[in-house]
């Protein structure tokens, strides 16, 4: 298992979800408490995410972290 190709899966998945709710980047970042950039790095896979905040960003889109790796 390559933890770079789970990081892309996991921010893909929180993007697809996003768009889904019909969110911008602005308003996802703006219910987890985080800057814009950060959001887009998530999404973007340039980051390495902690669990609190893969859950922090699973409670502002309203889905479990089961939801988000499924």
């Amino acid at each position: 298992m390559d933890y770079q190709d789970e990081i892309q899966y996991i921010s893909s998945r929180i993007k697809e979800l996003r768009t889904e709710r019909k969110l911008t980047v602005q308003e996802l970042a703006y219910r987890c408490d985080m800057e814009r950039s950060n959001m887009s790095r998530i999404e973007a896979g340039r980051t390495n995410l902690t669990i609190k905040t893969i859950c922090t960003i699973c409670n502002a889109l309203g889905v479990t972290l089961r939801d988000v790796i499924r």
